[in-house]
């Protein structure tokens, strides 16, 4: 006699929130960490050692203008160095800000309430980061407003088959668009810190932003529509800018960049480190501030698969680089991948194959995904990783080109990496200051969630 088939479990939708927090423990909680009059010793000391890299920074600016591009170690054949290096790394890190936010949103994934806001100031840092170095290497920063196509008497206009203007044009657009973006979700917590701000000053500031925001339904319905729609625009920007970047190099006959994988792989690899980064800035966040109910082991678990399937999408971009340089028949192509692989370069790029293509793959254990050691270690790699591939794209590929003669070496001046680090610096400043006055978690978007968390939990204890 044959048994009845068993009935299956049905999936139990996953908690990001604890069931005992409500609207009004999830407004304190985040409200707190902004109106909270104390100065924590760990953030003040935190900002002052940002503030002390980007002097770093402002010093290498101003010897530059001083001096101009000749402090770099650029050279010929390596016309381009640091410089695009750190604009295409900053920018990659860019990315996730907008795409948890945005692409999460459409998708209605609830998982991105409790990382949206601190990922998408983390876009507008790292695109401010990335924007310095286009502006530098042009030489002459102070024309560098001739990017732009303004009406003049000269009869002068940009040159738009340059693939500098395409990042003007790309860039430019993703920061105006993830700006609006940001500041529109943060209307109606601006309006809670100012009903619950107890200086005037910090009130009145608060209650210019808000826009007069008294939270009716109409004001609601007006904000959700402008929401989804610039979610709508966000969306398609993410893939745009970094295919832009990507087009950069795949325009050119340069063996290594001219190829047809580069704008999709790069797309990859810019969500790729900016969870990375995302992970980084996330896990002693809330840890410091005591955030755990509401970033939660689950968010680190989701970040982990999303880290390893763009890892494993970047890895088909390596193979595919090589496939394409045997398939291609062109000496010169396989020249540049043996190149790499053996080269005077060849450690960047074996540590690039380590960071980007062996180490994510620890997050195939469930284990790897929810412990925060393993994950800050592994973002921390991850990031590092992604920068070594900027290095490998545009140095090896550029310091042995068709002609023996005009081969050379090149290597960063003490120039180049204080710039580098010093964007660090702006970007970790910028990042202090916005913990310190606004929210770092949409307070809105977490009482809707602790809402529809508490009406689950009392279902669920119904039918038990």
């Amino acid at each position: 006699m044959s048994s009845s088939p068993k009935k299956k479990k049905p999936l139990e939708k996953p908690q990001f929130l604890s069931p005992k927090h409500t609207y009004s423990t999830v407004t304190d909680k985040i409200s707190s960490i902004v109106l909270d009059g104390k100065i924590h010793p760990g953030w003040l000391l935190g900002l002052g050692i940002s503030f002390s890299v980007l002097m770093v920074l402002m010093t290498a600016l101003t010897w530059l203008v001083i001096r101009g591009v000749g402090i770099w170690g650029i050279n010929i054949p390596v016309g381009w160095g640091f410089a695009i290096i750190n604009f295409v790394w900053w920018i990659g890190i860019g990315h996730a800000g907008t795409l948890i936010s945005a692409i999460l949103l459409l998708l209605r994934q609830e998982w991105r309430t409790s990382i949206n806001r601190f990922a998408e100031a983390m876009t507008l840092f790292a695109v401010s980061c990335a924007g310095v170095f286009p502006l530098i290497h042009v030489g002459r920063i102070y024309k560098a407003y001739w990017l732009f196509p303004y009406p003049n008497t000269m009869g002068l206009w940009p040159q738009f088959r340059s693939p500098l203007m395409w990042d003007v044009f790309a860039v430019s657009t993703y920061a105006t668009v993830s700006l609006l973006f940001w500041y529109v979700g943060l209307i109606p917590d601006l309006a809670t810190l100012r009903d619950r701000s107890t200086k005037k000053i910090p009130r009145i500031i608060y209650g210019i932003f808000s826009m007069g925001w008294r939270g009716s339904a109409r004001h609601w319905f007006r904000y959700e529509t402008a929401y989804l729609l610039l979610a709508g625009i966000a969306t398609p920007l993410v893939i745009s800018v970094h295919t832009i970047v990507g087009l950069d190099f795949a325009a050119s006959i340069i063996p290594g960049w001219h190829t047809t994988i580069f704008p999709p792989y790069f797309v990859a690899g810019a969500i790729f480190a900016g969870f990375a980064m995302v992970l980084v800035l996330a896990i002693p966040l809330r840890k410091f501030y005591g955030l755990e109910d509401f970033i939660t082991i689950k968010h680190m678990d989701n970040m982990a698969k999303i880290i390893l399937a763009t890892g494993l999408l970047v890895s088909y971009g390596y193979m595919m680089e090589c496939f394409g340089a045997w398939y291609s028949g062109s000496r010169y192509e396989q020249f540049m991948i043996l190149n790499r692989m053996y080269g005077p370069y060849a450690p960047f790029y074996w540590a690039l194959i380590f960071c980007n293509v062996l180490t994510p793959q620890v997050f195939w254990l469930k284990k790897c995904r929810t412990n925060q050691v393993v994950l800050f270690v592994v973002s921390i790699i991850v990031s590092i990783g992604m920068w070594l591939e900027r290095f490998v794209i545009v140095v090896i590929s550029l310091h042995r080109d068709f002609l023996p003669s005009s081969w050379g070496m090149y290597w960063g001046t003490k120039w180049d990496w204080a710039t580098f680090i010093g964007t660090m610096g702006l970007f970790f400043t910028l990042l202090f200051l916005f913990i310190r006055v606004l929210p770092m978690i949409a307070i809105s978007e977490m009482q809707v969630l602790a809402q529809e968390t508490k009406e689950e939990h009392e279902e669920k204890s119904k039918d038990h």
